[in-house]
């Protein structure tokens, strides 16, 4: 009987797992010429927390590589099918048969149509995007998939004409009348607007170091929104949350926003500015934990959006700078670029056992010696910032005392390490703090961690 029940309590976690992970996605983009099979990749997904990936077209071989597995597929039409999609409804319903209907063990859930449009400046392309995507709707619907699988486009962040304060938030008035169009389809069907926030790019338009911990979810002293007083601890929150005003400013509150890409390369051209495994690890990684945290942005707190992280693989083909090519978070080979923490054996539950096994210690998080107080004071407001329960240290809480500033960033930074994913980037808060076995408890405050 003890036995069974452990049983069931393990299934009931890996099912909880499961689900907490659905916001977690990934792009597959396949300009490269060095790719393994698509089969490989499905196994390398499948041991992974990653629910969606996203591909660029409707590559028969990934889509059939994907079926049975349970990941979520997003697939893409090309700017250059949107003409026929827009004038021929038998083109898009050809289009549905040949990349939907044909696998029905795969589970596609979105057909992006088009990439960046607005941005082209093409006026004949950018009036055709919503006939496409109507088409598409209808012959979705006429297959009977309509409430299954939605239609969406996918827009660059410089739809935006003004972004910063987020509260600010609007699209520009040269694409207003095609948004609002847009919007009213994705409104009337359920489906969300999809957008690649980039906070690399904000960097490197303004490379000082208190930007690089903003954008890498790193301790740093925070932006006010001056607009409404709200309190951004990161770039990727300030850029979903512009996107979310805008959204609010044109009539559209009740449309989800989908993250479609964001990403940070790992290396680049000597004379690019944020590129470096460091970085990378840092922003992906930080980026997963702050999802899995469930605590939303500012403006949409207690939820987390989906984001398709690019990306799967370097892409070895493409043109531009080095930084283009290298944004893979997985080798060819299926290895690792850097770890994040995306693997389930790291995630999910062990395996019931019926003795006890010997504690595996994971040990304390806590400030380095001769932190600045600066260094405290950003630490503690970035750790608070993130959702967790600062209470204890607050007056009348169990850690308030002794009322130091190094006292109260420790049990914070702490606290924020042991509701993380527990990877040593969890405790680093910019090189200013460190791992510890040595309990930091005292009197009637207690740090947890220690013995899992």
């Amino acid at each position: 009987m003890a036995f069974s029940i452990l049983i069931l309590l393990y299934l009931l976690q890996s099912f909880n797992f499961a689900s907490s992970q659905s916001f977690i996605g990934i792009n597959y983009g396949q300009v490269a010429d060095n790719l393994p099979p698509p089969s490989a990749t499905a196994k390398l997904l499948q041991s992974t927390g990653v629910q969606k990936v996203r591909l660029y077209g409707a590559d028969p071989a990934i889509i059939k590589a994907l079926a049975d597995t349970g990941i979520g597929i997003v697939i893409g039409a090309a700017n250059g099918d949107i003409p026929a999609l827009a004038s021929d409804p038998n083109f898009a319903t050809q289009w549905v048969n040949s990349n939907v209907l044909a696998y029905p063990s795969s589970k596609i859930i979105l057909i992006t149509v088009g990439n960046e449009v607005l941005l082209s400046n093409d006026q004949n392309l950018i009036s055709q995007l919503l006939p496409a995507m109507q088409n598409m709707q209808k012959a979705l619907s006429s297959a009977s998939l309509g409430g299954k699988v939605k239609v969406s486009t996918v827009h660059s962040m410089a739809i935006l004409s003004q972004s910063d304060p987020p509260s600010s938030g609007l699209f520009s008035p040269a694409y207003q009348d095609t948004m609002k169009g847009l919007l009213q389809f994705q409104k009337d069907n359920g489906s969300p607007i999809a957008v690649n926030p980039y906070p690399f790019f904000a960097y490197q338009s303004d490379p000082r170091p208190e930007t690089l911990a903003f954008c890498l979810f790193q301790p740093n002293s925070g932006r006010v929104d001056s607009g409404n007083g709200m309190k951004y601890m990161n770039m990727f929150d300030a850029q979903v949350d512009a996107v979310r005003s805008a959204l609010n400013a044109m009539g559209f509150n009740d449309i989800e926003i989908l993250v479609a890409e964001t990403g940070w390369p790992y290396k680049g051209d000597s004379n690019e500015v944020g590129p470096s495994v460091e970085n990378a690890r840092a922003y992906n990684g930080n980026l997963i934990s702050r999802l899995r945290s469930m605590v939303g942005t500012p403006l949409m707190p207690g939820k987390s959006v989906d984001t398709y992280i690019f990306a799967l693989y370097d892409e070895d083909l493409k043109p531009g700078p080095a930084s283009e090519r290298s944004f893979g978070l997985f080798k060819p080979d299926l290895s690792m670029t850097y770890d994040i923490g995306l693997s389930k054996s790291s995630l999910t539950p062990s395996t019931p056992v019926t003795s006890s096994p010997k504690p595996a210690t994971v040990g304390w998080c806590v400030p380095k010696t001769g932190a600045s107080e600066a260094q405290l004071q950003a630490s503690l407001d970035y750790a608070c910032g993130q959702g967790i329960d600062c209470g204890p240290i607050q007056p009348g809480g169990a850690c308030f005392i002794p009322d130091t500033l190094a006292s109260h960033a420790a049990y914070a930074i702490n606290l924020y390490f042991q509701a993380s994913a527990k990877s040593p980037w969890n405790c680093d808060f910019s090189e200013t703090a460190t791992l510890t076995s040595k309990n930091p408890s005292y009197n009637g405050c207690t740090y947890p961690g220690g013995s899992t």
